[in-house]
């Protein structure tokens, strides 16, 4: 009844070993796609969190660098601040310093206007002719006169002229 080349057995045979090796494929397969699914589920539980930490993370970046910002505008403020009260405090010593200098020089005026003024007062009435000072003037009658040449007239001799500078 049925030959060895008959096709139908073939077919049947062909569909049973398909059938046994598609079982053999799901049954090791199985366990690949139960962790598959367990990997999806994590990977769900994992963006869940994600979606519900990083936003206010994000938000808490963003807060943090303004802070910062602020934090540097408001040192960059003291040091420019402390810039200035560095320059003020330089201006008050040099005007210190230089009223300084006034008040010496005033002090050295009043000691020497006092010992000047102490010396006067001590002296003796008519003293002798060696605490007077005497000017540095020579008499007219020892004064040599003085020649006084006149730059247009060059081809005339020179005269000498007598002029008195006493001032007298």
């Amino acid at each position: 009844m049925f030959s060895a080349i008959d096709p139908v057995f073939w077919l049947g045979v062909s569909i049973l070993l398909v059938a046994v090796s598609l079982t053999a494929v799901l049954v090791a397969a199985l366990p690949a796609l139960q962790e598959l699914a367990r990997a999806a589920r994590s990977a769900q539980k994992l963006f869940d969190t994600l979606s519900r930490e990083l936003p206010p993370t994000l938000e808490s970046i963003r807060l943090t660098g303004l802070e910062i910002s602020d934090l540097t505008d408001d040192v960059s403020q003291g040091v420019q601040s402390a810039g200035r009260v560095v320059q003020q405090v330089d201006e008050s010593l040099n005007s210190a310093r230089s009223s300084a200098q006034k008040v010496q020089v005033t002090t050295k005026s009043v000691f020497a206007g006092i010992k000047a003024g102490w010396k006067t007062f001590t002296r003796k009435p008519g003293g002798s002719a060696n605490t007077r000072r005497m000017p540095d003037r020579l008499p007219p009658s020892q004064r040599l006169p003085v020649e006084v040449r006149d730059p247009s007239s060059s081809l005339e001799p020179n005269r000498p002229e007598e002029i008195d500078y006493d001032l007298d």
